[in-house]
This record gives structure tokens, C-alpha cells and sequence, in this order.
């Protein structure tokens, strides 16, 4: 009887922070994206010809990695597993983008970055203001303005590269 109360104490904390967590699609989702827009900016770094494209993929990896390590962080101290990997949607969209080149990848990545960004803005902005847990609201709060700078910048991107952004 007294392992299965030693068992059972060690499952509490995973059932109180796994997928019955408040804010447990937030931490997916934030972690999903974020792995994700790393991956695409190493990829615009190799298959773009446009510098400031290249440059934008550049600073996905520098800043998305960074926001990926705060959200490992903040996960672990409350025993949430986040995924290792982008969604499959995101893991199709990526093999989409491989197969293109030139001006048709810079013109689907610009795209991409800014409906993801625009998702990504709302998705932070609700866990910001109406997230149940502190943590997750912070972290949301402290992203969004990076995030913002993202949509901004690669919406100038699109509009010197003639990119139709809607």
C-alpha cells in the first residue's frame, strides 16, 4: 500500500501541470510556433537571394530560440512537457517552402511569416490578458513586443519586395 501512495504522489504533478493545465494549449502552441519559426528562418538564410529576407531569417532564429529557451524555463518549473518538434501542418508548410526557389520562395515565406505572425500576435495577446497562469501571462506579455517588431518588419519586407501581404 505504501508504494502505491509513493506512485501516486509522483503522478500528482503530472496530472496538475500536463494537459489538464490551465494554459496547457498556450505552452503547445507558443512551443510549436517558436520551433517552427526557427527552422523556416535557417531555411530563408539558405534558399533566399534577398538579403533582407536572409536577414529576417536570421533574427527568427536569434530571437525565436531565445523565447524558446524562456518557455523551456518556464515549463519545467511547472512540469509541463512541451513538444520537441513543430505541428505536422507547420512540418508540411516547411517541405512546401523546400521544394520552392528565387522569387517564388521569398514571396511564400513573406507571406507565411506574416500570417503566422499575425496568429501568433492574437494567440499571445488573449494568453497576455485572459491566461490563468501568471507565468504563461508573463511570458506572453514579455513576447508580444518582439513579435510585433517581427510583423512590422517583415511587412516592410513584403512591401519593397512587392509582395501582396493579404
Amino acid at each position: 500500500m505504501k508504494f502505491h501512495r509513493a506512485a501516486w504522489l509522483l503522478l500528482v504533478p503530472a496530472f496538475a501541470y500536463g494537459a489538464s493545465h490551465p494554459d496547457a494549449s498556450f505552452y503547445k502552441h507558443a512551443a510549436e510556433g517558436g520551433l517552427d519559426e526557427v527552422q523556416l528562418g535557417n531555411l530563408a538564410q539558405k534558399k533566399s537571394h534577398n538579403a533582407s529576407v536572409q536577414e529576417f531569417g536570421s533574427m527568427m532564429v536569434t530571437d525565436h530560440s531565445a523565447a524558446n529557451d524562456k518557455l523551456k524555463s518556464v515549463a519545467a518549473g511547472k512540469g509541463i512537457s512541451l513538444p520537441s518538434s513543430p505541428s505536422m501542418s507547420q512540418k508540411a508548410e516547411k517541405e512546401k517552402l523546400q521544394m520552392l526557389s528565387g522569387e517564388t520562395f521569398d514571396k511564400s515565406y513573406i507571406k507565411g511569416m506574416i500570417k503566422d505572425h499575425k496568429k501568433d500576435i492574437a494567440e499571445f495577446n488573449r494568453e497576455a490578458t485572459s491566461g490563468q497562469d501568471p507565468d504563461a501571462k508573463a511570458f506572453a506579455a514579455a513576447t508580444l513586443p518582439t513579435l510585433q517588431k517581427h510583423l512590422e518588419k517583415i511587412e516592410s519586407i513584403a512591401s519593397s519586395a512587392g509582395v501582396d501581404a493579404h
